[in-house]
Protein backbone atom coordinates (compact mmCIF):
# COMPACT_ATOMS: atom_id res chain seq x y z
CA UNK A 1 0.00 0.00 0.00
CA UNK A 2 1.42 3.38 -1.02
CA UNK A 3 -1.25 5.37 0.84
CA UNK A 4 -2.17 3.49 4.00
CA UNK A 5 -4.33 6.29 5.47
CA UNK A 6 -6.40 6.49 2.26
CA UNK A 7 -6.78 2.73 2.10
CA UNK A 8 -7.94 2.50 5.72
CA UNK A 9 -10.54 5.19 5.04
CA UNK A 10 -11.73 3.30 1.94
CA UNK A 11 -12.23 -0.11 3.58
CA UNK A 12 -13.79 1.29 6.79
CA UNK A 13 -16.17 3.89 5.34
CA UNK A 14 -19.91 3.08 5.16
CA UNK A 15 -20.20 5.80 2.52
CA UNK A 16 -17.77 3.92 0.24
CA UNK A 17 -18.78 0.33 1.09
CA UNK A 18 -22.31 -0.95 0.47
CA UNK A 19 -21.95 -4.04 2.64
CA UNK A 20 -19.61 -3.17 5.51
CA UNK A 21 -20.30 -5.32 8.59
CA UNK A 22 -17.45 -4.59 11.01
CA UNK A 23 -14.16 -2.69 11.47
CA UNK A 24 -11.54 -3.61 14.06
CA UNK A 25 -7.99 -2.45 14.81
CA UNK A 26 -5.35 -3.64 17.23
CA UNK A 27 -4.16 -0.05 17.81
CA UNK A 28 -5.40 3.53 17.35
CA UNK A 29 -5.44 5.50 14.09
CA UNK A 30 -2.54 7.69 15.26
CA UNK A 31 -0.27 4.68 14.81
CA UNK A 32 -1.01 4.56 11.08
CA UNK A 33 -0.40 8.30 10.63
CA UNK A 34 2.98 8.03 12.34
CA UNK A 35 3.79 4.86 10.36
CA UNK A 36 3.07 6.58 7.04
CA UNK A 37 5.25 9.55 8.06
CA UNK A 38 8.12 7.27 9.14
CA UNK A 39 8.02 5.27 5.92
CA UNK A 40 7.98 8.39 3.75
CA UNK A 41 10.95 9.86 5.61
CA UNK A 42 12.97 6.66 5.34
CA UNK A 43 12.07 6.35 1.65
CA UNK A 44 13.16 9.94 0.98
CA UNK A 45 16.51 9.34 2.68
CA UNK A 46 17.16 6.16 0.70
CA UNK A 47 16.91 7.93 -2.66
CA UNK A 48 15.11 4.86 -4.09
CA UNK A 49 13.09 5.29 -7.27
CA UNK A 50 9.41 4.30 -7.45
CA UNK A 51 6.78 4.57 -4.74
CA UNK A 52 7.05 4.25 -0.98
CA UNK A 53 5.36 1.18 0.51
CA UNK A 54 3.68 2.32 3.74
CA UNK A 55 1.95 -0.98 4.71
CA UNK A 56 0.68 -4.25 3.26
CA UNK A 57 -2.77 -5.78 2.85
CA UNK A 58 -4.24 -9.29 2.72
CA UNK A 59 -7.71 -10.06 1.32
CA UNK A 60 -9.07 -13.21 2.98
CA UNK A 61 -11.97 -14.99 1.27
CA UNK A 62 -14.36 -16.67 3.72
CA UNK A 63 -16.88 -19.49 3.16
CA UNK A 64 -20.40 -18.07 2.82
CA UNK A 65 -21.62 -20.10 5.81
CA UNK A 66 -19.56 -17.80 8.05
CA UNK A 67 -22.20 -15.07 7.63
CA UNK A 68 -24.00 -16.92 10.45
CA UNK A 69 -21.27 -15.84 12.91
CA UNK A 70 -21.47 -12.49 14.68
CA UNK A 71 -19.40 -10.12 12.44
CA UNK A 72 -17.54 -8.22 15.16
CA UNK A 73 -16.50 -11.44 16.89
CA UNK A 74 -15.42 -13.06 13.61
CA UNK A 75 -13.33 -10.08 12.51
CA UNK A 76 -11.68 -9.72 15.94
CA UNK A 77 -10.78 -13.43 15.90
CA UNK A 78 -9.04 -13.25 12.50
CA UNK A 79 -7.26 -9.96 13.22
CA UNK A 80 -6.00 -10.86 16.70
CA UNK A 81 -4.83 -14.22 15.38
CA UNK A 82 -2.57 -12.44 12.86
CA UNK A 83 -1.13 -10.10 15.49
CA UNK A 84 -0.47 -12.97 17.88
CA UNK A 85 1.25 -15.01 15.15
CA UNK A 86 3.36 -12.23 13.58
CA UNK A 87 3.59 -9.61 16.34
CA UNK A 88 2.59 -6.62 14.21
CA UNK A 89 -0.29 -4.13 14.39
CA UNK A 90 -3.33 -4.59 12.12
CA UNK A 91 -6.59 -2.95 11.10
CA UNK A 92 -9.29 -4.93 9.30
CA UNK A 93 -12.78 -4.65 7.79
CA UNK A 94 -15.39 -7.34 7.02
CA UNK A 95 -17.22 -6.93 3.70
CA UNK A 96 -19.58 -8.46 1.18
CA UNK A 97 -19.40 -7.56 -2.48
CA UNK A 98 -22.37 -5.89 -4.19
CA UNK A 99 -24.07 -9.19 -5.16
CA UNK A 100 -23.28 -10.73 -1.75
CA UNK A 101 -21.43 -13.66 -3.29
CA UNK A 102 -17.96 -12.92 -1.84
CA UNK A 103 -17.67 -12.69 1.95
CA UNK A 104 -14.17 -11.44 2.78
CA UNK A 105 -11.83 -9.59 5.15
CA UNK A 106 -9.45 -6.77 4.24
CA UNK A 107 -6.54 -6.96 6.69
CA UNK A 108 -3.91 -4.19 6.64
CA UNK A 109 -0.72 -4.79 8.61
CA UNK A 110 2.52 -2.94 9.36
CA UNK A 111 5.97 -4.15 8.35
CA UNK A 112 7.44 -2.14 11.25
CA UNK A 113 6.92 -2.52 14.99
CA UNK A 114 6.57 0.32 17.46
CA UNK A 115 9.59 0.62 19.73
CA UNK A 116 9.09 0.34 23.48
CA UNK A 117 11.05 3.63 23.88
CA UNK A 118 11.60 6.14 21.04
CA UNK A 119 15.21 6.70 19.96
CA UNK A 120 16.02 10.44 19.95
CA UNK A 121 19.10 12.12 18.52
CA UNK A 122 20.17 15.52 19.96
CA UNK A 123 21.91 18.13 17.82
CA UNK A 124 25.45 18.85 19.05
CA UNK A 125 25.49 22.00 16.89
CA UNK A 126 23.12 23.87 14.62
CA UNK A 127 21.96 21.64 11.76
CA UNK A 128 20.62 22.77 8.38
CA UNK A 129 18.19 21.00 6.01
CA UNK A 130 17.22 21.97 2.44
CA UNK A 131 13.77 21.83 0.78
CA UNK A 132 14.09 18.08 0.16
CA UNK A 133 14.88 17.34 3.81
CA UNK A 134 18.54 16.59 3.08
CA UNK A 135 21.12 17.62 5.66
CA UNK A 136 23.60 20.27 4.41
CA UNK A 137 26.82 21.37 6.07
CA UNK A 138 26.49 25.16 6.23
CA UNK A 139 23.74 27.74 6.63
CA UNK A 140 24.87 29.45 3.43
CA UNK A 141 23.53 26.49 1.42
CA UNK A 142 19.92 27.18 2.48
CA UNK A 143 19.94 30.97 2.01
CA UNK A 144 18.47 32.83 -0.98
CA UNK A 145 20.09 35.79 -2.79
CA UNK A 146 18.80 38.17 -0.11
CA UNK A 147 20.39 36.15 2.71
CA UNK A 148 17.08 34.78 3.99
CA UNK A 149 16.33 31.10 4.64
CA UNK A 150 14.51 29.67 1.62
CA UNK A 151 10.96 28.35 1.97
CA UNK A 152 10.96 24.65 2.92
CA UNK A 153 14.41 24.79 4.48
CA UNK A 154 14.82 24.51 8.23
CA UNK A 155 17.36 24.93 11.02
CA UNK A 156 17.64 22.60 14.06
CA UNK A 157 19.38 24.45 16.88
CA UNK A 158 22.00 22.92 19.14
CA UNK A 159 20.44 20.86 21.95
CA UNK A 160 17.19 20.19 20.05
CA UNK A 161 16.00 16.77 18.84
CA UNK A 162 16.79 16.44 15.13
CA UNK A 163 15.71 12.83 14.66
CA UNK A 164 13.17 10.74 16.52
CA UNK A 165 12.60 7.08 15.68
CA UNK A 166 9.37 5.42 16.78
CA UNK A 167 9.55 2.27 14.65
CA UNK A 168 11.92 -0.58 13.96
CA UNK A 169 13.24 -1.24 10.46
CA UNK A 170 10.94 -3.08 8.02
CA UNK A 171 10.76 -6.84 8.40
CA UNK A 172 11.79 -8.20 4.98
CA UNK A 173 10.03 -11.51 5.73
CA UNK A 174 6.69 -9.90 4.79
CA UNK A 175 7.89 -9.25 1.22
CA UNK A 176 8.67 -12.88 0.37
CA UNK A 177 6.66 -15.65 -1.29
CA UNK A 178 7.42 -17.86 1.72
CA UNK A 179 5.45 -15.52 3.99
CA UNK A 180 2.50 -15.56 1.60
CA UNK A 181 2.50 -19.36 1.45
CA UNK A 182 2.73 -19.56 5.24
CA UNK A 183 -0.06 -17.08 5.94
CA UNK A 184 -2.32 -18.86 3.43
CA UNK A 185 -1.88 -22.09 5.37
CA UNK A 186 -2.30 -20.24 8.67
CA UNK A 187 -5.68 -18.77 7.66
CA UNK A 188 -6.81 -21.94 5.88
CA UNK A 189 -6.32 -23.91 9.10
CA UNK A 190 -8.16 -21.22 11.07
CA UNK A 191 -11.10 -21.18 8.63
CA UNK A 192 -11.35 -24.98 8.68
CA UNK A 193 -11.81 -24.91 12.47
CA UNK A 194 -14.94 -22.77 12.17
CA UNK A 195 -16.61 -23.95 8.93
CA UNK A 196 -19.94 -25.62 9.59
CA UNK A 197 -19.72 -28.44 7.02
CA UNK A 198 -16.80 -30.64 6.02
CA UNK A 199 -17.41 -30.00 2.31
CA UNK A 200 -16.58 -26.31 2.88
CA UNK A 201 -13.12 -27.06 4.27
CA UNK A 202 -10.34 -25.47 2.25
CA UNK A 203 -6.93 -26.56 1.03
CA UNK A 204 -3.96 -24.42 0.04
CA UNK A 205 -2.90 -24.82 -3.58
CA UNK A 206 0.24 -26.95 -3.78
CA UNK A 207 2.70 -25.07 -6.00
CA UNK A 208 4.90 -28.16 -6.09
CA UNK A 209 2.05 -30.37 -7.34
CA UNK A 210 1.06 -31.43 -10.86
CA UNK A 211 -1.34 -28.53 -11.51
CA UNK A 212 -0.71 -24.90 -12.50
CA UNK A 213 -2.37 -22.13 -10.44
CA UNK A 214 -4.72 -19.68 -12.12
CA UNK A 215 -4.71 -16.00 -11.22
CA UNK A 216 -7.59 -13.93 -9.85
CA UNK A 217 -8.61 -11.01 -12.06
CA UNK A 218 -9.32 -8.04 -9.79
CA UNK A 219 -11.74 -5.22 -10.44
CA UNK A 220 -10.56 -2.71 -13.07
CA UNK A 221 -7.32 -4.62 -13.60
CA UNK A 222 -5.51 -3.11 -16.64
CA UNK A 223 -4.03 -6.55 -17.42
CA UNK A 224 -7.38 -8.37 -17.26
CA UNK A 225 -7.26 -9.68 -20.85
CA UNK A 226 -3.65 -10.78 -20.48
CA UNK A 227 -4.40 -12.65 -17.25
CA UNK A 228 -7.53 -14.21 -18.77
CA UNK A 229 -5.54 -15.57 -21.74
CA UNK A 230 -2.85 -16.87 -19.36
CA UNK A 231 -5.49 -18.58 -17.21
CA UNK A 232 -7.00 -20.32 -20.24
CA UNK A 233 -3.72 -22.01 -21.15
CA UNK A 234 -3.17 -22.97 -17.50
CA UNK A 235 -6.65 -24.55 -17.43
CA UNK A 236 -5.75 -26.45 -20.60
CA UNK A 237 -2.70 -27.90 -18.82
CA UNK A 238 -4.78 -28.80 -15.73
CA UNK A 239 -7.37 -30.57 -17.88
CA UNK A 240 -4.76 -32.67 -19.67
CA UNK A 241 -3.20 -33.49 -16.27
CA UNK A 242 -6.60 -34.83 -15.15
CA UNK A 243 -6.72 -37.00 -18.27
CA UNK A 244 -3.17 -38.21 -17.74
CA UNK A 245 -3.93 -39.26 -14.15
CA UNK A 246 -7.09 -41.12 -15.18
CA UNK A 247 -5.16 -42.78 -18.05
CA UNK A 248 -2.58 -44.13 -15.61
CA UNK A 249 0.35 -41.87 -16.50
CA UNK A 250 2.56 -41.90 -13.36
CA UNK A 251 2.50 -38.68 -11.34
CA UNK A 252 6.31 -38.64 -11.39
CA UNK A 253 6.28 -38.43 -15.20
CA UNK A 254 3.76 -35.56 -15.13
CA UNK A 255 5.90 -33.70 -12.59
CA UNK A 256 9.00 -34.23 -14.73
CA UNK A 257 7.26 -32.70 -17.76
CA UNK A 258 6.08 -29.76 -15.64
CA UNK A 259 9.55 -29.15 -14.17
CA UNK A 260 11.51 -29.48 -17.41
CA UNK A 261 9.16 -28.05 -20.02
CA UNK A 262 7.49 -25.31 -17.96
CA UNK A 263 9.47 -24.55 -14.78
CA UNK A 264 13.07 -24.56 -15.97
CA UNK A 265 12.37 -23.25 -19.47
CA UNK A 266 10.23 -20.42 -18.05
CA UNK A 267 13.05 -19.39 -15.68
CA UNK A 268 15.53 -19.45 -18.55
CA UNK A 269 13.19 -17.37 -20.72
CA UNK A 270 12.71 -14.77 -17.96
CA UNK A 271 16.48 -14.40 -17.56
CA UNK A 272 16.89 -13.88 -21.32
CA UNK A 273 13.81 -11.87 -22.26
CA UNK A 274 12.07 -10.76 -19.06
CA UNK A 275 8.49 -11.67 -18.17
CA UNK A 276 6.62 -12.21 -21.44
CA UNK A 277 3.27 -14.04 -21.05
CA UNK A 278 3.09 -14.98 -24.73
CA UNK A 279 6.32 -16.98 -24.40
CA UNK A 280 5.00 -18.76 -21.30
CA UNK A 281 1.88 -19.76 -23.24
CA UNK A 282 4.06 -21.44 -25.88
CA UNK A 283 5.95 -23.41 -23.22
CA UNK A 284 2.72 -24.67 -21.64
CA UNK A 285 1.28 -25.74 -25.01
CA UNK A 286 4.44 -27.74 -25.76
CA UNK A 287 4.14 -29.42 -22.35
CA UNK A 288 0.46 -30.19 -23.08
CA UNK A 289 1.45 -31.87 -26.36
CA UNK A 290 4.05 -34.01 -24.53
CA UNK A 291 1.46 -35.10 -21.94
CA UNK A 292 -0.97 -36.02 -24.72
CA UNK A 293 1.72 -38.28 -26.21
CA UNK A 294 2.15 -39.94 -22.80
CA UNK A 295 -1.63 -40.43 -22.60
CA UNK A 296 -1.69 -42.09 -26.03
CA UNK A 297 1.17 -44.37 -24.94
CA UNK A 298 -0.73 -45.25 -21.75
CA UNK A 299 -3.80 -46.21 -23.80
CA UNK A 300 -1.73 -48.44 -26.10
CA UNK A 301 -0.20 -50.14 -23.06
CA UNK A 302 -3.64 -50.71 -21.52
CA UNK A 303 -4.99 -52.15 -24.76
CA UNK A 304 -2.03 -54.48 -25.06
CA UNK A 305 -2.56 -55.73 -21.51
CA UNK A 306 -6.35 -55.86 -21.28
CA UNK A 307 -7.43 -56.33 -24.91
CA UNK A 308 -8.78 -53.72 -27.30
CA UNK A 309 -12.39 -54.94 -27.26
CA UNK A 310 -12.99 -54.26 -23.55
CA UNK A 311 -11.65 -50.73 -23.78
CA UNK A 312 -13.65 -49.94 -26.92
CA UNK A 313 -16.82 -50.92 -25.00
CA UNK A 314 -15.91 -48.59 -22.15
CA UNK A 315 -16.06 -51.38 -19.53
CA UNK A 316 -13.36 -51.11 -16.88
CA UNK A 317 -11.63 -53.48 -14.52
CA UNK A 318 -13.29 -51.73 -11.58
CA UNK A 319 -16.74 -52.37 -13.07
CA UNK A 320 -16.06 -56.09 -12.88
CA UNK A 321 -14.77 -55.67 -9.32
CA UNK A 322 -17.87 -53.67 -8.37
CA UNK A 323 -20.05 -56.50 -9.76
CA UNK A 324 -18.62 -58.74 -7.06
CA UNK A 325 -18.63 -56.08 -4.33
CA UNK A 326 -21.28 -55.39 -1.73
CA UNK A 327 -23.08 -52.35 -3.17
CA UNK A 328 -23.72 -50.68 0.15
CA UNK A 329 -23.45 -51.15 3.86
CA UNK A 330 -26.57 -52.96 5.07
CA UNK A 331 -26.94 -50.94 8.26
CA UNK A 332 -26.61 -47.57 6.48
CA UNK A 333 -24.73 -46.26 9.53
CA UNK A 334 -21.16 -45.12 10.00
CA UNK A 335 -18.95 -47.96 11.08
CA UNK A 336 -15.74 -48.14 13.02
CA UNK A 337 -12.54 -47.62 10.98
CA UNK A 338 -11.42 -51.23 11.62
CA UNK A 339 -10.67 -52.83 8.24
CA UNK A 340 -8.98 -56.15 8.69
CA UNK A 341 -8.32 -56.98 12.33
CA UNK A 342 -10.60 -59.73 13.56
CA UNK A 343 -11.19 -59.85 17.32
CA UNK A 344 -12.25 -62.90 19.27
CA UNK A 345 -14.52 -63.40 22.26
CA UNK A 346 -14.59 -66.14 24.83
CA UNK A 347 -17.42 -68.70 24.53
CA UNK A 348 -16.79 -71.12 27.39
CA UNK A 349 -13.48 -72.81 26.62
CA UNK A 350 -13.71 -71.98 22.92
CA UNK A 351 -12.72 -68.79 21.07
CA UNK A 352 -15.26 -67.60 18.47
CA UNK A 353 -13.98 -65.37 15.63
CA UNK A 354 -16.00 -62.17 15.11
CA UNK A 355 -16.85 -60.92 11.61
CA UNK A 356 -14.73 -57.90 10.60
CA UNK A 357 -16.34 -54.47 10.12
CA UNK A 358 -15.85 -51.99 7.31
CA UNK A 359 -13.92 -48.78 7.77
CA UNK A 360 -15.52 -45.51 6.63
CA UNK A 361 -13.35 -45.54 3.50
CA UNK A 362 -14.34 -49.14 2.72
CA UNK A 363 -18.01 -48.16 2.98
CA UNK A 364 -17.36 -45.30 0.52
CA UNK A 365 -15.59 -47.54 -2.01
CA UNK A 366 -18.63 -48.64 -4.11
CA UNK A 367 -19.70 -44.99 -4.56
CA UNK A 368 -16.14 -43.91 -5.39
CA UNK A 369 -15.87 -46.84 -7.79
CA UNK A 370 -18.94 -45.58 -9.66
CA UNK A 371 -17.31 -42.14 -10.03
CA UNK A 372 -14.07 -43.75 -11.20
CA UNK A 373 -15.96 -45.75 -13.84
CA UNK A 374 -17.53 -42.51 -15.13
CA UNK A 375 -14.04 -41.02 -15.42
CA UNK A 376 -12.75 -44.04 -17.35
CA UNK A 377 -15.73 -44.06 -19.72
CA UNK A 378 -15.40 -40.33 -20.37
CA UNK A 379 -11.65 -40.67 -20.89
CA UNK A 380 -12.19 -43.49 -23.39
CA UNK A 381 -14.86 -41.44 -25.19
CA UNK A 382 -12.36 -38.57 -25.51
CA UNK A 383 -9.72 -40.96 -26.83
CA UNK A 384 -12.11 -42.36 -29.47
CA UNK A 385 -13.22 -38.88 -30.52
CA UNK A 386 -9.59 -37.73 -30.82
CA UNK A 387 -8.82 -40.73 -33.04
CA UNK A 388 -11.76 -39.88 -35.27
CA UNK A 389 -10.48 -36.30 -35.46
CA UNK A 390 -7.01 -37.55 -36.43
CA UNK A 391 -8.51 -39.68 -39.22
CA UNK A 392 -10.63 -36.73 -40.40
CA UNK A 393 -7.60 -34.42 -40.51
CA UNK A 394 -5.72 -37.08 -42.49
CA UNK A 395 -8.62 -37.19 -45.00
CA UNK A 396 -8.49 -33.39 -45.32
CA UNK A 397 -4.75 -33.48 -46.01
CA UNK A 398 -5.26 -36.18 -48.65
CA UNK A 399 -7.74 -34.10 -50.68
CA UNK A 400 -5.89 -32.55 -53.61
CA UNK A 401 -7.02 -30.65 -56.67
CA UNK A 402 -8.84 -27.40 -57.39
CA UNK A 403 -12.21 -29.15 -57.98
CA UNK A 404 -12.43 -30.60 -54.50
CA UNK A 405 -12.57 -27.32 -52.59
CA UNK A 406 -16.19 -27.84 -51.53
CA UNK A 407 -15.49 -31.31 -50.15
CA UNK A 408 -12.43 -30.03 -48.31
CA UNK A 409 -14.41 -27.13 -46.81
CA UNK A 410 -17.15 -29.50 -45.56
CA UNK A 411 -14.60 -31.75 -43.89
CA UNK A 412 -12.86 -28.75 -42.31
CA UNK A 413 -16.20 -27.69 -40.83
CA UNK A 414 -16.70 -31.19 -39.43
CA UNK A 415 -13.18 -31.13 -37.98
CA UNK A 416 -13.79 -27.76 -36.29
CA UNK A 417 -17.04 -29.05 -34.77
CA UNK A 418 -15.25 -32.17 -33.55
CA UNK A 419 -12.52 -30.05 -31.90
CA UNK A 420 -15.20 -28.16 -29.96
CA UNK A 421 -16.74 -31.47 -28.88
CA UNK A 422 -13.36 -32.74 -27.67
CA UNK A 423 -12.76 -29.51 -25.70
CA UNK A 424 -16.19 -29.80 -24.02
CA UNK A 425 -15.60 -33.49 -23.24
CA UNK A 426 -12.27 -32.63 -21.57
CA UNK A 427 -13.94 -29.96 -19.43
CA UNK A 428 -16.63 -32.43 -18.43
CA UNK A 429 -14.00 -34.97 -17.33
CA UNK A 430 -12.79 -32.55 -14.63
CA UNK A 431 -16.40 -31.62 -13.86
CA UNK A 432 -17.28 -35.21 -12.95
CA UNK A 433 -15.24 -35.12 -9.71
CA UNK A 434 -15.99 -31.45 -9.02
CA UNK A 435 -19.69 -32.32 -9.04
CA UNK A 436 -18.99 -34.73 -6.18
CA UNK A 437 -17.13 -32.16 -4.06
CA UNK A 438 -13.53 -32.81 -5.16
CA UNK A 439 -11.41 -29.88 -6.30
CA UNK A 440 -9.56 -31.91 -8.94
CA UNK A 441 -9.02 -35.44 -10.21
CA UNK A 442 -5.88 -35.98 -8.13
CA UNK A 443 -7.75 -35.34 -4.88
CA UNK A 444 -10.40 -37.85 -5.95
CA UNK A 445 -7.89 -40.49 -7.07
CA UNK A 446 -5.98 -40.23 -3.78
CA UNK A 447 -9.16 -40.91 -1.80
CA UNK A 448 -10.27 -43.60 -4.26
CA UNK A 449 -6.94 -45.45 -3.93
CA UNK A 450 -7.15 -45.31 -0.12
CA UNK A 451 -10.77 -46.55 -0.16
CA UNK A 452 -9.91 -49.36 -2.57
CA UNK A 453 -7.05 -50.50 -0.35
CA UNK A 454 -9.31 -50.50 2.71
CA UNK A 455 -12.05 -52.33 0.84
CA UNK A 456 -9.68 -55.02 -0.43
CA UNK A 457 -8.34 -55.42 3.12
CA UNK A 458 -11.90 -55.81 4.37
CA UNK A 459 -12.70 -58.42 1.70
CA UNK A 460 -9.56 -60.37 2.58
CA UNK A 461 -10.52 -60.26 6.26
CA UNK A 462 -14.04 -61.48 5.46
CA UNK A 463 -12.69 -64.38 3.37
CA UNK A 464 -10.36 -65.33 6.24
CA UNK A 465 -13.22 -65.08 8.71
CA UNK A 466 -15.45 -67.31 6.54
CA UNK A 467 -12.69 -69.88 6.14
CA UNK A 468 -12.03 -70.03 9.87
CA UNK A 469 -15.69 -69.84 10.86
CA UNK A 470 -16.68 -72.45 8.23
CA UNK A 471 -19.38 -70.26 6.64
CA UNK A 472 -20.12 -69.55 3.02
CA UNK A 473 -21.79 -66.75 1.12
CA UNK A 474 -25.51 -66.35 1.69
CA UNK A 475 -27.80 -67.46 -1.19
CA UNK A 476 -29.45 -64.03 -1.43
CA UNK A 477 -26.04 -62.33 -1.75
CA UNK A 478 -25.04 -64.72 -4.57
CA UNK A 479 -28.34 -64.02 -6.39
CA UNK A 480 -27.83 -60.24 -6.16
CA UNK A 481 -24.30 -60.49 -7.57
CA UNK A 482 -25.42 -62.74 -10.47
CA UNK A 483 -28.12 -60.22 -11.37
CA UNK A 484 -25.56 -57.40 -11.27
CA UNK A 485 -23.21 -59.38 -13.54
CA UNK A 486 -26.05 -59.97 -16.00
CA UNK A 487 -26.81 -56.24 -16.15
CA UNK A 488 -23.12 -55.54 -16.86
CA UNK A 489 -23.11 -58.01 -19.79
CA UNK A 490 -26.35 -56.57 -21.20
CA UNK A 491 -24.94 -53.06 -20.91
CA UNK A 492 -21.77 -54.11 -22.75
CA UNK A 493 -23.80 -55.61 -25.63
CA UNK A 494 -25.89 -52.43 -25.90
CA UNK A 495 -22.77 -50.20 -26.02
CA UNK A 496 -21.13 -52.44 -28.62
CA UNK A 497 -24.18 -52.38 -30.93
CA UNK A 498 -24.55 -48.58 -30.47
CA UNK A 499 -20.91 -48.03 -31.41
CA UNK A 500 -21.27 -50.18 -34.52
CA UNK A 501 -24.43 -48.32 -35.61
CA UNK A 502 -22.69 -44.93 -35.34
CA UNK A 503 -20.04 -46.03 -37.79
CA UNK A 504 -17.13 -45.54 -35.39
CA UNK A 505 -14.68 -46.49 -38.16
CA UNK A 506 -13.57 -49.41 -36.03
CA UNK A 507 -12.22 -51.24 -39.10
CA UNK A 508 -9.71 -48.55 -39.98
Amino acid sequence: LTNVKGRIHYISSHARQENLYAVYGTTDRKFWRELAKCNQEEFSKSGTAGKCIEARELIIALPESMVDYEPDMLLKLFTDAFKQEYGTECIAALHHNKRKTNYHIHLIFSERKLMAEPVEKIAMRNMFYDENGRHVRTKKEILDESGNIRNGCKVIKKGEVYERKLFTVKDKWFKGENFLDEVKRFYTDLINIYVQEDKEKLKVFDRNGVYLPTKKIGKNNPKAEEIKADNEVRKQWNQVVDRALVSGVPETQIMEVKREEIGRKAQSSIRRSGRRPELFKGLVLIAVAILEILIAMAFKKMMAQEGTERYESGESKDEREAANADLKDVSGKKVRPDTSDMTTKENGDKQVLQMPVKSELAVMYPRLSDIYQKLERQNMAIYRKERQLTWLEADIDSIKGIFKGRQRKELQGQAEQMRLEVANMKRYLSGIVQGHGYKNVKMFLDEYAAAKKDYEGYQTAVDRWKAQAGTGAEPDSIKIRLQHNLRQVQGYEFERRSYERTGGRGGR
